[in-house]
């Protein structure tokens, strides 16, 4: 267990979630062990008495998170209410308290995956592994930072941004993420054999996962290699996906599907709509925002913008469509396949960015580099 915790605390700072010696992970096997001391400890351990939890996870998040989340919890706020999809799907709202206090802490986690302590970090737990916790962190990171952005942008137009939003805005573009100008070289298809495939689907993922285009859990990978696609599995980690690759057969006639990739619907209708063979699912921040940034101030389809949205619309030359995981009318299996044909890429709306290409994943991870980067261009203009 121990081991895991270090794991799940290293991974926080190599994402750039936490600094170095703050996460602080408790996980419970034979025993409660933590990854490191420290006086929260006490707390955190009636925590664990009054919930049925296998792990929990607190931690001050690094910059430009640690200053965004606290300028969303600032004054009499009691939870944040971001629109993104992860949100919505995984998370519903993002519960903020005011005191370090174990009775506080449960009341809100019994209810929700995370709690935000004011000026004191983020707290997540999970029922199964330290992953679970990790992940839910680095959820609310990322609704928040998307959050933020939106909503300066909004206010901005409107000329209502205050003087500690702005300072906020500037500490967090000091720290935003720098883009390789050169992507890295992938596996390069044809490929020879099955061992080749899942080698070439497990890389794409790491590295997309590496260049900060999705964290490790969300987003997803397929590629179509003669009559089976080869797919992530639904909730795998896409820096961790050797063992979790399921070889689909295109005529349906297994079953393996069925831990496959919430959105496998979906990829197999963008195979079918644009004859490539290479798929990558990122969450890439600016490509989520842009795609929630609306000017139309009284639509009949506010609220609803994620399922059904009336307008056409794009970043540049980038649609923009609305869907929801799954297969349902308003699913992506129906709202995606057809804006990809011609397309480099279609952004979903709250939810982040698909990309294709042929052979294998090269010109797909090239894609959704430079629409990412466009995207934050376009954010940037928009402000100017």
């Amino acid at each position: 267990m121990k081991r895991l915790l270090e794991k799940y605390s290293a991974k926080m700072v190599s994402a750039g979630l936490a600094e170095t010696g703050y996460p602080l992970l408790g996980g419970l096997d034979a025993e409660l062990e933590w990854n490191r001391e420290d006086p929260a400890i006490p707390v955190l351990e009636r925590v664990f008495s009054g919930l049925s939890i296998n792990s929990l996870l607190f931690s001050f998040p690094a910059e430009p998170y640690r200053s965004i989340i606290d300028f969303l919890a600032s004054g009499d706020v009691n939870f944040i209410q971001p629109e993104d999809s992860e949100t919505r799907t995984f998370m519903h709202d993002l519960p903020v308290i005011r005191d370090f206090r174990s009775d506080m802490i449960i009341e809100k986690l019994r209810k929700r995956k995370s709690v935000i302590v004011k000026g004191k970090g983020i707290i997540t737990w999970g029922t199964v592994s330290p992953e679970q916790a990790f992940i839910f962190y680095s959820s609310v990171c990322f609704a928040c930072f998307v959050k933020f952005f939106s909503d300066y942008l909004r206010d901005s137009r409107k000329g209502e941004v205050s003087v500690e939003q702005e300072r906020v805005f500037r500490i967090a573009q000091k720290n935003l993420e720098q883009y390789t100008d050169k992507p890295p070289l992938l596996m390069s298809g044809p490929y020879r054999n099955r061992e080749d495939v899942y080698r070439a689907v497990a890389e794409a993922g790491r590295l997309t996962v590496e260049h900060r285009l999705v964290d490790s859990f969300f987003g997803n990978v397929s590629l179509r290699w003669g009559d089976t696609l080869f797919i992530s599995q639904t909730t795998s980690s896409l820096d961790e996906l050797e063992g979790c690759i399921d070889p689909c057969p295109m005529n349906g006639s297994a079953c393996t599907s069925i831990t496959a990739s919430s959105e496998f619907s979906a990829h197999m209708g963008i195979l079918r709509h644009t004859g490539m063979n290479a798929i990558l699912h990122g969450h890439p921040k600016f490509s989520v925002i842009m795609s929630m940034d609306c000017r139309r101030e009284n639509c009949a389809s506010r609220g609803s913008c994620h399922i059904r949205c009336p307008e056409e619309r794009f970043v540049r030359d980038v649609p923009i469509v609305p869907g929801e995981v799954g297969t349902g009318p308003f699913g992506l299996c129906n709202t995606l396949p057809s804006a990809m044909e011609g397309s480099r890429g279609v952004i979903v709306w709250g939810h982040g960015l698909f990309t294709v290409s042929l052979d294998d994943f090269n010109g797909a991870f090239r894609n959704l580099l430079s629409i990412e980067r466009m995207c934050r261009e376009e954010y940037f203009r928009f402000l100017d």
